[in-house]
């Protein structure tokens, strides 16, 4: 969240990325930030994840992060 943070405060689009598991997470530290962040959740849980996995979630969530990038 400080890094889209920052990146946004610079003029530089971007959208965090994270698993399911910390859309709470988010919200909290964007309310503490005052700064709503444009936001794409992936299915939790990530770190176990071999690389085919990981692209195979990237790929799903692309069009979303993309439009989302658009929208900032």
């Amino acid at each position: 969240m400080h890094d889209i943070t920052d990146l946004e405060g610079r003029g530089i689009p971007g959208v965090g990325v994270a698993s399911s598991e910390f859309t709470q997470a988010a919200a909290a530290q964007a309310a503490s930030l005052g700064f709503d962040a444009a936001m794409v959740f992936v299915p939790h849980p990530i770190q176990d994840r071999n690389d085919d996995e990981m692209r195979a979630l990237a790929e799903a969530a692309y069009d979303e992060i993309v439009a989302r990038v658009s929208m900032t």
